[in-house]
This record gives structure tokens, sequence and C-alpha cells, in this order.
């Protein structure tokens, strides 16, 4: 995310931050520059014009130009521009005081509609609602087997019905059965097209006419650039929208539809999709996507990850087994499991502040996890446990099972030990020259 222009707002800091004095002429400079930068970022050309003049406005004064870091001051205005220019706080749906609360799902054919509607039934589910998902996609027959699938996957239910060709009638009665089944949200996947026609939109109006969604939520691909945007401001035009989100931001180095969607629509980004598994949806905090655009990092949504992923009795279990030095390979492998749930090592590594700078040009490979936890799923139970029985004739079938090699084998047990004498050190108090951490790789 943002990768391009985070590279090139990072060379204009670096210049700002090497002067102990600044002038009017200096900041005007950067701003020429920081202005390139978010044009080439695809970020919409009104918004930028106004972007470089409120920070222009602030970064020119007294208090700024004197004071004795001006360089920080002038990053300082620029991350508070952002975050305004993304929305300044994190706005959340808004729930219905009579149950349940309807969400209508639109958004142009190809944008991740199907999918998102998934994940946000996921996500409320994890907040203890009792969602049920609606396949009202009627115009394309595999958006049904698509949205049951991931309904069974996700243990949603999925209110869907082949025979119905009058979607509005179908959401109609989906409503009933929420109500009957005490389900408290209900989420509409609606219907797509590759591009907005009258019959689209006529379709989503009757919709939200007969079945009065508490929120109406945009779904629209952060790749396609401006394209999103003008699409989001056509159909906040057309059937009036309540929020948008943006999905494949993963894969979106430039970032232009996200900072120029609000300015631009008028709507706040409610959330974002970062990947294709299911649980890659996360709320959208403006502060802390600028945070992540100027190199700062994303401390907090790296808390709430780890969060999900280790529960408290996990983390106590993992201590016990620290201090009665039984940690085994079954204990290493339930850690590398939570880790890599956590996401790429990549995208957690970015939210680290400074890390993501520093691992610029380190070739972060997922697939060691994978292969570190193909080896240890080969070893016998009595072998994950005790890794003194491992012998080279136990070796040489562990790699075998695995599909690696003896010297792989060799390497891990020899890592897995360095972390042993680690965590008795770490028991006992550190050393007086202290311990690195193993480093894991082939």
């Amino acid at each position: 995310m943002f990768e391009s222009l985070s590279e090139k707002l990072d060379s204009i800091f670096k210049k700002l931050k090497g002067r102990g004095l600044l002038k009017e002429e200096d900041v005007d400079v950067a701003l020429k520059e920081i202005r390139l930068a978010l044009l080439e970022a695809d970020v919409n050309f009104k918004v930028v014009k106004d972007f470089i003049q409120h920070v222009r406005d602030r970064a020119v004064g007294k208090e700024v130009l004197e004071s004795l870091s001006p360089g920080q001051q002038v990053i300082k205005i620029v991350h508070e521009e952002l975050c305004g220019l993304l929305g300044s706080v994190n706005t959340r749906i808004q729930l219905s005081p009579n149950p349940p609360t309807v969400v209508m799902m639109v958004g142009l054919q190809g944008s991740g509609k199907t999918t998102t509607s998934a994940k946000l039934a996921r996500f409320f589910k994890k907040e203890g609602r009792r969602p049920m998902l609606v396949a009202a996609d009627l115009q394309r027959p595999a958006a049904i087997d698509q949205l049951v699938t991931l309904g069974k996957q996700i243990d949603i239910p999925v209110f869907h019905s082949k025979e119905k060709k009058d979607p509005v009638a179908l959401c109609e009665d989906a409503l009933k059965q929420a109500k009957l089944d005490g389900r408290d949200i209900l989420i509409l996947d609606t219907a797509g097209r590759l591009h907005i026609d009258e019959e689209l939109m006529g379709q989503l109006k009757q919709i939200k006419t007969k079945v009065a969604p508490k929120e109406v939520l945009l779904v629209a691909d952060a790749m396609t650039g401006q394209d999103a945007v003008n699409m989001s401001k056509s159909f906040n035009e057309q059937i009036g929208i309540d929020g948008i989100i943006l999905t494949k931001m993963d894969g979106d180095a430039r970032g232009g539809a996200a900072l120029s969607i609000r300015n631009v629509t008028g709507k706040p980004l409610k959330f974002i999709g970062i990947g294709e598994k299911i649980d890659m949806l996360e709320p959208f905090y403006p502060d802390r996507i600028a945070s992540r655009i100027l190199g700062m990092g994303d401390v907090l949504t790296l808390i709430e990850q780890a969060q999900k992923s280790f529960d408290i009795k996990e983390s106590e279990k993992l201590q016990k087994s620290i201090m009665e030095d039984t940690f085994s390979f079954e204990d290493l492998r339930d850690q590398l499991k939570k880790i890599r749930g956590m996401g790429s090592l990549e995208s957690i590594m970015s939210m680290i502040p400074g890390m993501g700078k520093a691992m610029k040009d380190v070739k972060v490979d997922d697939k060691e996890f994978v292969r570190i936890e193909a080896i240890i799923n080969s070893m016998t139970p009595k072998e994950r446990r005790n890794h003194n029985i491992i012998n080279g004739s136990r070796r040489k079938r562990i790699a075998m099972g695995s599909g690696t090699s003896v010297t792989d084998i060799n390497r891990l047990v020899k890592q897995y030990l360095e972390m042993k004498k680690m965590m008795k050190m770490f028991k006992g108090g550190m050393g007086k020259k202290g311990f690195k951490l193993p480093k894991f790789g082939f």
C-alpha cells in the first residue's frame, strides 16, 4: 500500500530535515515535489491543489520557519493534512435501533463485492453479531454459488433462491426471514455490471425504496484509481451511498483512490480490503493510514492483529513452557501459525515504525514459514516433544516427508536450540552480552 508515494515523500522529507533553517523558498520547493508525487500517485488534481494550498498556508508561518526543527514541523503539518484528506476519524457502520440493520452492498462487477460482503459478515460475527447474507445478485449465476460457498466457510447463513427472478422481492423475503431467525445484521449482495447503466441503477433504487437499508456501501476497486473515484461519485449522485469500501488495497502501490475519494464524494471510507483471504478486511483509520504513507508505521493495527491471533490462555501456556523449559517443536509450530495469521511478514513489518525502510531491499519470503511447518508436521509426536531423539535416520525420514533436505532439518534443529537457549537467558535474566533472536530461513 502506497509504496511508491511513501518512497517519494520520504526522499523529500529527508532534504527538509537535513536543513537547520528553512526559508519560504525551501518550503515551496518541497511542496512542488510533494505536488508532483501526489499527481504521480493518481490523486485527483483538484484534491492535490487544495491539499498543497492548505499545507503551504500553515507551513510558511513564523512559528514553523523559526522553530528549532522546522523540517519536522512541516512533516507534522503534512501528516495532519493527510489525516484530514482521508477523513480525520474512523467512521463505523451505523446500527439500527430496531434490528436487523440492513446493509446494502453496491458496486460494479469485478470490484470484489461478493467476497467483501462475506468478509463484512465475518467482521460482524467476530464482534458478537448474528449476520445473514443475501444473494441478491441474480444477474450473475455464479454469484449465488460463490456467496453460498463463502457463507459455509465462515458459518453464516445465506438467503438465496435460484427460482426467483426479482431481486427486490428476494430482499423483502430475506428481511422477513432475518426477523424470524433473530438476525441482527442483514447484508445484501446486489447485482453489479461492467459499467453503470439505467437498468442497474433502477433495480438498486427499487431495493433501497422497498427494504430501506440503514447503510448503502459502495465497493470499489482501489487499483482502478480515478475510475473508482468517478464511479463512486456517480453512484452517490444516482442512488445515494453512506460509505465506501476500497478493495485490493494491498495491490495498489500508488493510493490515488484512497486519497481522493472522500474529498470528491463527501462520503467516508469505512473499510479497506488488504488481501484475498476472508479475514483480510480492516476498518479504515485515517490517522493510521497517514502514518503508513509517511513511513511512521502503524503500531495500533499491529497490536489489534496480534490480539486477534493470540489469546490470553495460549499466551499463559507459552509463558509456562518457557519458564519450565518445555518449549517444544509443537509450541514453535503453533506460534508460527499465529504469526502467519496476522498477515504477510511484509505487511507486519510495514506497520513497525522504521522497519519498512530498513527492510526495503530485504526479500521477505513467507514460504519459509510453510517449509518450517512442513518439517515439524513430518516429525512424530515424540520427536516434536523431544528433539534429542532426532538422530540421523530420523532426519532423513523427516526430510523425505517434508520435501526438504537433511541440511534443512539440521538448520531448523540448530535454530530451535538457539531459541531455547535464548529463552533460558530470558528466564534467568540477560547476560552481559545480551542475546540475538535466531533468524529462521533456508
